[in-house]
């Protein structure tokens, strides 16, 4: 998710921690994904780098309002830079690992599809739309923005449309009861998107929190730029002749759930 976080103890951000969330796909890649495996290694060193900010708080303040996107100033034609380097910066250790692994999820089949130049160029478009998506929702706020999940969310709308019957492994934690069900990848991110208009209605943009709207702006973006591919596939014609599924055998896994685990009496 993107995270928006105050001037000084705060910041929105982009990270997808719940009960319910994926943790992998059944569409193998048949290429080796080099993009992908970069921008994952890029985000953890760049994050690594400013590490030790995390002992003060004011300096690291300091390091996301020159480095975050921050509506206000973006708006007025201050930091346009922001809008990409915002991107690569996490708020904590669970936001930068939830965003990797739906990155590395569904990365490497719009990798695949695009080519690795034109991914890259992709990846950052939706970044960037996504960060202006959060300008347009809230552009007088003064919080920064950061988080890749406004990118990768760009990632999962081109998946949705490429590969809608595409089975998702989803992992259920409710209190004592975790399981893993396969559902098709409309379902898991149909819901996904639904949920971020839903949150983006109820909150308000300047108190910080996830920034629902980079993400929403994020998975349109996406959607909209692989439309041309989808029609040189074919467009209908590539989901009648694939049934929404991989155009390629897709993977199957030994197992498909994890035991119950129950208390001890």
């Amino acid at each position: 998710m993107c995270l928006a976080h105050g001037r000084l103890t705060g910041f929105s951000r982009s990270v997808s921690v719940s009960a319910m969330f994926p943790i992998r796909d059944h569409n193998p890649s048949e290429q080796t994904p080099y993009v992908t495996y970069g921008l994952i290694i890029l985000n953890i060193a760049v994050f690594l780098s400013y590490w030790p900010l995390f002992n003060d708080p004011r300096a690291l303040a300091g390091f996301f309002d020159s480095w975050a996107m921050v509506p206000a100033e973006v708006g007025q034609g201050s930091d346009p830079h922001t809008l990409v380097t915002s991107m690569f910066l996490h708020g904590g250790i669970m936001h930068l690992a939830g965003n990797m692994l739906f990155l590395w999820i569904f990365g490497d089949n719009l990798e695949e599809q695009l080519g690795h130049v034109r991914y890259l160029g992709f990846y950052l478009l939706c970044g960037i739309g996504a960060a202006l998506g959060q300008l347009l929702s809230s552009p007088g706020s003064d919080i920064p923005t950061v988080g890749a999940s406004g990118a990768i969310a760009g990632i999962m709308g081109g998946y949705l449309l490429l590969f809608p019957k595409a089975k998702v492994d989803i992992l259920v934690i409710i209190l004592i009861f975790v399981r893993v069900f396969a559902l098709p990848a409309w379902v898991m991110l149909g819901v996904w998107f639904g949920l971020q208009l839903l949150s983006g209605l109820g909150a308000d943009p300047n108190t910080g929190g996830v920034a629902y709207w980079a993400h929403a702006a994020g998975f349109l973006c996406g959607a909209v730029l692989v439309i041309p591919l989808w029609l040189r596939l074919g467009g209908t014609r590539f989901w009648s002749r694939t049934q929404g599924h991989p155009p390629h055998p897709e993977a199957r896994y030994s197992a498909s759930s994890i035991p119950r685990v129950r208390r001890r009496k």
